[in-house]
C-alpha cells in the first residue's frame, strides 16, 4: 500500500512538470488505466508464449504485472519479435518493452530503463560434437555453422565473434537453438540464463564449457527515447523495487543464476 502511494505521488509530481503541449507515455496509461508491453513470447525464462490459450509466463511477465499493479491499471502484454522490438517503441505500438539486452545500436533509436541483472553468452552444441568443441576458438573455423536469430544482440555477436564460421541467420518464428537441434548448425550462442533452460528441456544438448563466458551484457526496459518522463518513473520504480528485494526474489523464483 505504501509503495502504491508512493509511486502514485511519483506519477503527480511528474506529470505536474510536463509543458502543456507535451503527452508522456505515463500519461497515456493513467488516462486509459492500460499499461501496454511489448514482448517477445519466445525467451526461456524471460517470456513464454502459450499459443494454445494466448498468455505469457516467465520474468519478464511478473515484472511488468507487478509494474502495472503498482500503476493500478491493466496490463496488455502486445506480440512483439526481435528484429522490430524497437521499432514497435518508436511507433507507439507499446509503452515499454520487456527485458533487452543493452546495445549501442537500439540506444540510436529507444531510451533504455536503468538496468536490473545482467547476462553473459555461451555456446551451445549437441552433446555429440563435445570433442569437437571445447572452446571458443573450436567455432571460429570455416566449416563450423553457428547460428543466430535475427534481430538479436547474439546476431551481432556471431559475426563478431566466429568471423571465419558460416552464420546461419534465421527469423522468427524460427529460433537458432531449432537449427542446432535439426542439424542445420553446429553451435549457437545464447544468455547464460536461457542457456540453462535449454539443456534442461533438450538434454541431447550441452553448453560448451568454455574458459569462461564472454559479453557480460546488462539487461533493461526499451522505452521511447524523449520521453523523460516516463523514462524517469520506471527508473524511480526500478531503483524501490530493487531496495526491497523485488527483483532478487524474483531472480531465485526464475532460478536466473545457478
Amino acid at each position: 500500500m505504501k509503495l502504491i502511494k508512493t509511486t502514485a505521488t511519483l506519477c503527480f509530481l511528474a506529470l505536474a512538470t510536463l509543458p502543456a503541449t507535451a503527452q508522456s507515455a505515463l500519461n497515456d496509461i493513467l488516462n486509459n488505466g492500460v499499461l501496454k508491453v511489448g514482448t517477445t513470447g519466445d525467451w526461456n525464462p524471460m517470456t513464454m508464449k502459450d499459443v494454445a490459450n494466448n498468455t505469457y509466463t516467465g520474468y519478464d511477465i511478473d515484472v511488468m504485472t507487478e509494474l502495472a499493479k503498482d500503476l493500478n491499471v491493466e496490463v496488455e502484454f502486445v506480440p512483439a519479435d526481435w528484429k522490430t522490438l524497437v521499432s514497435g517503441v518508436t511507433a507507439g505500438k507499446y509503452h515499454l518493452t520487456g527485458s533487452a539486452s543493452v546495445s549501442p545500436a537500439r540506444a540510436k533509436a529507444a531510451g533504455y530503463s536503468t538496468s536490473y541483472f545482467s547476462l553473459a553468452t555461451v555456446p551451445l552444441i549437441l552433446e555429440t560434437s563435445a570433442e569437437k568443441f571445447k572452446d571458443w576458438d573450436d567455432l571460429n573455423k570455416s566449416d563450423v555453422t553457428v547460428a543466430a536469430t535475427l534481430g538479436t544482440t547474439q546476431e551481432n555477436q556471431v559475426k563478431d565473434f566466429f568471423p571465419d564460421a558460416q552464420h546461419q541467420i534465421v527469423e522468427a518464428p524460427a529460433r537458432d537453438f531449432q537449427e542446432v537441434l535439426a542439424g542445420r548448425a553446429d553451435a549457437h550462442i545464447t544468455s547464460n540464463v536461457e542457456a540453462l533452460k535449454l539443456v534442461e528441456k533438450y538434454p541431447q544438448m550441452m553448453i560448451v564449457p568454455v574458459s569462461a563466458p564472454t559479453a557480460p551484457t546488462p539487461i533493461a526496459m526499451l522505452l521511447p527515447q524523449g520521453d523523460q518522463v516516463w523514462i524517469n518513473y520506471v527508473n524511480t520504480w526500478i531503483a524501490l523495487k530493487e531496495e526491497r528485494g523485488f527483483f532478487d526474489a524474483l531472480g531465485k523464483k526464475w532460478r536466473l543464476k545457478e
